[in-house]
């Protein structure tokens, strides 16, 4: 290994080809993931429904998943930081594969406690498909981190895009294997996640990760840089901050989503309707990432993450308020939930970017994506719990005014850097 990293250390035109030669094999591996992540998102909540026979429990498939993330993170941190990026992410997909298959097996048999535990597995494509954006940032400038993120977030459109509204043709495809309706999504994140993890653990190779390790320990040996300084410029207050941004942008995104295809069901929307919802707003996480990037790098990290807050407001209220028969309003409301939490999670990602090192990164990247799949397994099972208490609109209303915390929260961030 260490013989195919010596080439890229001095030479930067060679930095530069494996930059662009390591976008392109995660822009190819998110097409994947995002069909796979697509699946749970959209038919989770309807097949716990039907297992469990209640609307109460609704948000559990979206915290279960959500929380095998959250372990996954942690781990694939780890195992990026000791080992690099190809073998971390390529065994979060292959295991999120698994997962996907164990889910259609407990559809099979009706098995709730085999449900349960597969979409725990399941989770593992979620984190992965999370964590892949940093494999873009490693060998990135510093003035184009963002721009780097974007890429890498916006190639998960094709895939995340399609797979809500590949629900109905799945679904005929598992009728014909004799399979539950709704376990045919899962059929499709099975084999997007098998292919995702295969592209990673051949083509990213050499490791981004180890070769920015490797060029960073070669810059502190020709400028005599010692440890201590190189771990002085470990900003904790930057990671604090970058992590929240990206949390409560993750907890309201969640909330609002997890329940909008149970809401529509009981308004009388069609499957296919669901998916059409749920499709344009996974769009909308991800297809406006090229441009979020690139102004995240020029107008601000911080300007963007308030623009986050605000967003994610108006996307509250508009679901909140919409008439349970208005299609259009609905996916309007989702549409501006899917782009505040794009703005969010690229400036948040920024954020925490600048602010560690090549030597801790990895693994302070994983630990903060462990919080943000815990926030969204909280914001995934409170959602079930407020909505069958009270409505879809406190829901919806509550999200958006939690959202409006950023505002305060980043710009007393923003002066502290100008001190």
């Amino acid at each position: 290994m260490r013989n195919k990293i010596d080439p890229y250390v001095s030479d930067t035109a060679q930095q530069r080809r494996l930059y662009k030669r390591t976008l392109f094999v995660v822009v190819l591996s998110q097409i994947f993931g995002g069909a796979g992540l697509a699946a749970g998102i959209t038919v989770g909540a309807l097949l716990a429904r039907d297992l469990l026979g209640t609307d109460a429990y609704a948000g559990v498939p979206t915290a279960l998943f959500t929380l095998g993330s959250a372990a996954a993170a942690f781990l694939i941190g780890m195992m990026s930081q000791r080992v690099g990026r190809r073998f971390g992410l390529a065994t979060g997909f292959l295991t999120g594969a698994v997962g996907a298959v164990g889910v259609i097996i407990a559809a099979t048999f009706e098995s709730v406690t085999l449900l349960f535990l597969s979409l725990l597995v399941y989770g593992a494509g979620t984190a992965t498909n999370l964590q892949a954006r940093y494999a873009g940032t490693d060998l990135a400038l510093a003035t184009e981190r963002a721009t780097a993120v974007s890429i890498a977030m916006v190639s998960t459109t094709f895939g995340a895009v399609a797979g809500p509204n590949l629900v109905e043709p799945m679904g005929r495809v598992a009728d014909g294997l004799g399979l539950p309706t709704l376990s045919g999504p899962f059929l499709l994140a099975g084999a997007a996640y098998l292919f995702a993890g295969l592209i990673l653990l051949v083509f990213l190779n050499p490791d981004p990760l180890l070769v920015a390790r490797a060029i960073e320990s070669k810059r502190q040996e020709t400028t005599d840089t010692s440890v201590h300084k190189t771990e002085s410029t470990h900003d904790s207050r930057g990671v604090y901050v970058g992590a929240f941004v990206m949390i409560l942008s993750q907890i309201v995104m969640v909330a609002i989503m997890t329940m909008t295809p149970v809401h529509m069901r009981h308004h009388g929307h069609e499957l296919g309707a669901v998916g059409l919802v749920i499709g344009f707003h996974i769009g909308a996480m991800y297809l406006p990432s090229l441009v979020t990037g690139v102004l995240v790098d020029k107008v601000g990290r911080e300007i963007m993450a308030i623009a986050s807050g605000v967003t994610l407001f108006f996307a509250g209220v508009v679901a909140a308020f919409a008439p349970a028969d208005s299609l259009f309003l609905l996916i309007v409301g989702l549409v501006l939930l899917g782009v505040g939490w794009n703005f969010g999670l690229i400036s948040g990602t920024a954020i925490l970017v600048d602010a560690t090192t090549p030597e801790t990164r990895a693994k302070t990247q994983g630990s903060v994506d462990v919080w943000i799949a815990l926030s969204g397994a909280s914001g995934g099972m409170l959602s079930g719990i407020i909505a069958s208490q009270s409505s879809y609109l406190m829901l919806s209303l509550l999200g958006g005014i939690i959202s409006l915390v950023l505002v305060p929260f980043v710009l007393w961030y923003r002066r502290h850097l100008s001190l």
